[in-house]
This record gives C-alpha cells, structure tokens and sequence, in this order.
C-alpha cells in the first residue's frame, strides 16, 4: 500500500488495490491466490498476498529507489514443489513480469513451520520497472530472517505490514493467509498471527490520552517521553530512540464532517518491535489503537542515514472508514551522517501526507552504526539553532550599543581635556 500516489501506469487493478488500502479494507478479495500441488493434485501449500517491493539501483552515479507492487498477473512457477518427506522442503516460487521472482523456502520443526528463507531475483534489464538503470540482467536478494512462522497445522496470517528487509530491497507482506505441510490437504481453521498483529499484553489502569475517546476529542498534553530500542541479532542496537510523539489525523465523521483529531503515543503502553538490514532500520511501536511503522534507509554513499518511510495503521473516534490507513515511502526526514545521532529539543512537525503528521517532542535518534549501544555525537536540528540565534543577536546588539556608549564617552573626555590645555 503507498500513500496512494498511483501512477497511471499500474492500471485500473492498482487503482483499486490502492483504494482499498487506504480505505483500510484487507479484504482477501485484493490478495493474489497461489497453490502447490503434489503430482496427486493435492494442495500442499495455499498462500493469499499482497505484496510492495522498494528496490534501490544506481543510475549513473546516483542511488534511486523505486516501489512496486506484485501485480495480479502474477502466478505460480513450475519450480515449485511439496518437496519429500525427509528430503526436500516445500517450496512456493511466484513469478512476474520480465524475469522477476520470489522464492518461499519452508522448513517444519517439530512444533511449528516457517518461512526458512526469501530469494528476490529482479531484472535490471526491464526499463519499465528500473528507469535509466546503470547495470542490466538479474540481481539476487535473500533473507533468512523473516519472521514468518506458525504453530504445525495452523494457517499464518497478517493483516498489518510484515517488512523483511534484503540488503537494497525491502519486501513488505500485507493481509497474508499462508499455510504449508497441510493437514488432510485443507486449510486449517486455526490461525497463528503475527507480532504486527498482536497486541500488548498490558493495558492502562488509569485513563490516558492513547485511550480512544467516546466524546469529542481533547486536544492532549505534551506527550510523555518514550525510549525505544531496536537489536540486531547479535544484540547491538540497530534503532536507538528517545522523544515524545503526538499524532495528528484528519479523517471523516460517519456525518460526513472531516475533523482534525490529536493524539499521543504512551510509551507505557505500546509493545516495540523492528528489524535491522544492512541498508534498513524498522521501528514499530503498536498498541490496541495505533501500528506505527518508522523505516530508516542507510545511504553508504554518502555515509548518511534518513527516515525514509512511514506506516500508521489507527483506530479514530466516528470514523467513517473501519482504519485510518497512510502509508508514506517517499520521506527524507532526520537526516544526519552516520555515527552521529539526529537531536532536536523543540517541537518538530514531520508532514507525512495531506492528511496526517507527526509532532516529535525532545527528539533524540540515531539509525546504524551505533557504537557500544549509545547515542554518537549529536547533530542539532534547524529549529534548535535558530532559537539560539535569537540571544546570540540580542548578545551581539548589546555589545554593538556597550562599544558604541563607550566610543563616544572616550570622545566626549578627549574633547574635555581638550579645553583645559596650558597657554
């Protein structure tokens, strides 16, 4: 789902796809079907998915990044199998477009599957997807650390935005419904869901702002500060974040009235997730009434790193719609060299779309290469320093105003010697 700037190329299928997203409708209607089957004609694995790539190339001697969705000519390829028992695992391969493919590896444990591992295999060559693109042929992506893992016999499924990131590519699951190692060859009626759709365990014991209102909404305090961290495997900090963050949406009524509604996120009381790639950094704060999704790209180029993305999935008071739905890709936010953290002390306001922006409070944050798990030399942001600006100019008029007084009072005196002088 973009935020949606559809371009005309995708087509009416896009359009709608987009629509409906926006709109929060999951429906599996807008997810593409995919089958395996055994030479028996017995299904072995079902899958419903939308999918977004974002792909960043080179052209010339620049870094452009450009999304796109699996279109509904996708299909399944031959490759694929059930695999044997005790030999080889079960393997969906979805094919599109110019030689583009995604290769789902399962492998089963005693208690559960999973996904074991994602190939992306994408084609430069195919000027449509990749314009003005430097190389040509095929590049290939893989990832084993997916997240994508349920109970034996029970489907997978996840209606929020599930990103495994690839190196240059983020691939990102949206309302998935997938099964391998099907039991009597049907889909189960059981469900494992995904840490994207699982709330907190805790809730507040006592009214909070995050709390959705049943009246009309209260313009809310200055929101609490929350610190949040994301690790890689290894344990070392990918994500390291400390600030107060206000939400601000615009939506319609089920009056048909569009009104402006303010709200904070509670740090209290929102689970933290996230993923580390080499070129992507994911923070996710959820709770009962917000998913939100900070995705930070790395540019090794110019040793900088950037808030890149952003992803809110909300429940507001008489909406119209069932969820307020934005999802922005298009972002240059935060942005500092690497090794260094992003401060800014004032009230910061990141416009995201036309209908929704973030207030950052006290914001201090830093994305990769974090060195011993703490923040690395700050750089301060515009607001904060012309705040300075202002006593640094009253400074400098006072001094400017002492020097002239006093100019003028060692004139005054050389004059007034002047007339006592000895004839």
């Amino acid at each position: 789902m973009k935020t949606m700037k559809i371009t005309g190329q995708r087509g009416l299928v896009e359009a709608v796809l987009g629509l409906a997203l926006l709109l929060g409708v999951f429906q599996s209607a807008y997810s593409i079907h995919f089958e395996v089957k055994d030479p028996l004609n017995s299904t072995c694995i079902s899958a419903d998915l939308f999918i977004n790539f974002t792909v960043e190339y080179k052209v010339a001697d620049k870094q452009e990044k450009v999304s796109f969705s699996l279109p509904n000519t996708a299909s399944t390829d031959a490759s694929s199998t059930c695999g044997k028992e005790n030999a080889t695992a079960p393997l969906l391969v979805i094919k599109f477009g110019n030689s583009h493919s995604l290769s789902i590896n399962f492998t089963k444990l005693p208690l559960h599957y999973q996904v074991d591992e994602l190939v992306f295999t994408y084609n430069l060559s195919d000027k449509e997807l990749f314009p003005g693109a430097t190389e040509n042929g095929t590049k290939e992506v893989s990832s084993k650390n997916t997240a994508i893992t349920a109970a034996t016999n029970y489907s997978y499924k996840c209606v929020n935005p599930h990103l495994v990131a690839m190196g240059n590519v983020n691939v990102t699951f949206y309302n998935v419904s997938l099964e391998a190692y099907l039991n009597n060859r049907t889909v189960s009626l059981n469900a494992t869901s995904c840490s994207e759709d699982t709330q907190p365990t805790s809730r507040p014991t006592t009214p909070s702002t995050t709390a959705t209102p049943t009246t009309a909404p209260i313009t809310p305090k200055t929101p609490d500060m929350g610190d949040y961290s994301v690790n890689t495997s290894s344990g070392a900090a990918c994500i390291l974040a400390k600030m107060g963050l206000q939400l601000n949406v615009t939506y319609i009524k089920k009056d048909d009235k569009e009104v402006s509604y303010e709200f904070n996120i509670d740090p209290k009381h929102v689970a933290v997730n996230g993923t580390c790639s080499n070129s992507s950094a994911v923070l996710i704060l959820s709770s009962d009434i917000v998913y939100l999704l900070f995705n930070f790209t790395l540019n090794a180029t110019a040793s900088t790193f950037y808030l890149g993305q952003v992803f809110v999935n909300a429940t507001v008071p008489d909406s119209k719609e069932p969820r307020f739905i934005v999802d922005s890709d298009k972002l240059s936010y935060l942005k500092t060299t690497t090794h260094k953290s992003y401060k800014c002390k004032s009230k910061q306001t990141l416009e995201i779309a036309r209908n929704f922006s973030i207030d950052t409070y006290n914001l201090q944050i830093q994305a990769f290469d974090i060195d011993e798990n703490k923040f690395g030399p700050a750089v301060e942001c515009s607001e904060d320093q012309n705040g300075m600006l202002v006593p640094i100019v009253v400074g400098a008029c006072l001094a400017g105003l002492v020097l002239i007084v006093l100019v003028a009072y060692l004139i005054g005196r050389k004059r007034s010697h002047a007339g006592y002088q000895t004839i």
